[in-house]
C-alpha cells in the first residue's frame, strides 16, 4: 500500500461530524467513552443493514418502546416481533436479533471482536461497527457508505470490497487515533450526506486530498457492478373469508418469509382466467400493482372471494379469525391487500374460477 497514514488524510473529519451529525435516536453524544445502551446501537444496526436511515427512525423508536432491553426481547413472542418489524422487510433481520438478545441475556455481551461476530446475524460488518461504536474498541466497520468514502478519497480502482483486508489494516489506526465510535460514525455519516454516489464535493472536508475529485473521477468510482434484471412474474394475491375466518398460509419456520403470514397466491401465468361475470357476486377485486423485490417483480392482482363455509384446506395454509388479522404479522405485499378490504372493490373483468380457486387451496 502505498495510501499516505489514515490518521493524518482523516484528520479533518473529526471536527467535520461535531459539527454536522445527524441527530439520531440510537447515538450517544459522548463518542469518547463506551455507549451507554450497546443493545440499542445492536438494534440499530440490525436494521440499518440496507434500509435507510429516515425509514429506520421510527422502527427503532417503537421497537425501543416495546423491547427496551436484550432480556424483553428474548423472553418476546415470535408474532410480536415480526409484527414490530413488519414493513421493515428482510425479516430474517428480526429473527437474528431476537436470537442475539437471547445469547446476550444468557451470557452478558462477548468482550471482544470474535465474540460479537459469532452472534447471529452479526458479518464482519455489524459485529465492527457494534465493537467500534458502543465499546470503542478500533476495529473498523466498512460498509457501502464507508467503502465509497475511502474509493474516491485513495482513489481505488475496480471493487473496492476486494481491497477490504488492505483497508481495515490501514484505517484501524485513525480509529485508535481519533476515536473508534467517533470516525466510525464520520465516515458512514459522510458517505451517506455528502459523499454519495452523487458527491457534493463543495461540502466534503476531505476534498483537498480526494483522489478521485483530483482526478475528475468521483461519477466513475467507485466502480458498480450491473445487477441482473429481476425475474418477473404475475400473480392472483387472494383473500377467503368463511364463517367468519380468513384463508392464510401460517408463518414457514426457515427461508426468506420465515415469521410472516401470507395470502394464498396462484400463478396467473398457469391458472385459467376468463370472464368473471358468472362469478361477479363472489369475487371482489381492485386494481393491481407491481411487487417490487431485490430479485424479482410481481405484476400483483388482488382478489377477495367469500364463501358460505370453510374447506379443509391444504398443508401450510390456516383460517384465521377475522379479529385476529391485524396482528398478524405480513409482508408488505401482503398488507397491502390486507388493507384494501377495508376498501370498496369491484367485479373484476377477468378472474380464475371461484371452483378452481378453492380447488387449488384444499386438502387432496
Amino acid at each position: 500500500m502505498s495510501w499516505p497514514p489514515a490518521p493524518t488524510l482523516l484528520a479533518p473529519l473529526a471536527p467535520w461530524f461535531e459539527a454536522a451529525r445527524r441527530d439520531l435516536p440510537w447515538r450517544a453524544g459522548d463518542l469518547d467513552g463506551p455507549h451507554p445502551d450497546p443493545y440499542a446501537v445492536l438494534v440499530s444496526e440490525l436494521m440499518l443493514q440496507q434500509t435507510q436511515v429516515a425509514t429506520v427512525i421510527p422502527y427503532f423508536t417503537r421497537w425501543m418502546e416495546r423491547f427496551p432491553t436484550a432480556a424483553s426481547l428474548e423472553e418476546a413472542d415470535e408474532d410480536a416481533v415480526h409484527k414490530a418489524w413488519e414493513g421493515l422487510g428482510y425479516y430474517r433481520r428480526a429473527r437474528f436479533l431476537k436470537a442475539a438478545a437471547g445469547r446476550i441475556a444468557a451470557e452478558g455481551w462477548p468482550g471482544n471482536l470474535e465474540g460479537l461476530a459469532g452472534l447471529p446475524g452479526l458479518g464482519p460488518y455489524t459485529a465492527a461497527a457494534v465493537g467500534s461504536i458502543a465499546f470503542q474498541w478500533p476495529v473498523p466497520a466498512l460498509d457501502g457508505n464507508a467503502f465509497r468514502v475511502l474509493a474516491r478519497l485513495l482513489l481505488i480502482e475496480g471493487d473496492p470490497k476486494t481491497r477490504a483486508g488492505d483497508l481495515r489494516a490501514w484505517l484501524a489506526p485513525a480509529l485508535a487515533a481519533h476515536g473508534p465510535s467517533r470516525l466510525t460514525q464520520a465516515l458512514m455519516e459522510l458517505g451517506a450526506t455528502v459523499c454519495a454516489p452523487a458527491p457534493a464535493c463543495g461540502s466534503c472536508p476531505l476534498a483537498e486530498a480526494c483522489g478521485a475529485r483530483l482526478a475528475g473521477r468521483t461519477a466513475e468510482i467507485p466502480h458498480v457492478a450491473k445487477r441482473p434484471a429481476p425475474k418477473a412474474s404475475a400473480l392472483w394475491l387472494v383473500a377467503m373469508e368463511a364463517e367468519g375466518h380468513m384463508l392464510l398460509h401460517a408463518p414457514a419456520a426457515s427461508g426468506l418469509l420465515a415469521g410472516l403470514w401470507r395470502w394464498p397466491t396462484l400463478d396467473a401465468e398457469a391458472t385459467p382466467a376468463g370472464s368473471a361475470a358468472s362469478a361477479a357476486s363472489a369475487l371482489i377485486a381492485w386494481p393491481g400493482w407491481t411487487q417490487v423485490y431485490t430479485h424479482r417483480r410481481e405484476a400483483v392482482s388482488p382478489l377477495y372471494l367469500r364463501l358460505e363455509a370453510r374447506f379443509e384446506a391444504a398443508e401450510g395454509l390456516r383460517w384465521v379469525p377475522v379479529g385476529d388479522l391485524s396482528r398478524l404479522p405480513l409482508g408488505k405485499r401482503d398488507q397491502r391487500l390486507r388493507d384494501l378490504l377495508a376498501i370498496p372493490g369491484q367485479a373484476p373483468l377477468e378472474a380464475p374460477d371461484p371452483t378452481l380457486l378453492i380447488e387449488n387451496l384444499s386438502k387432496a
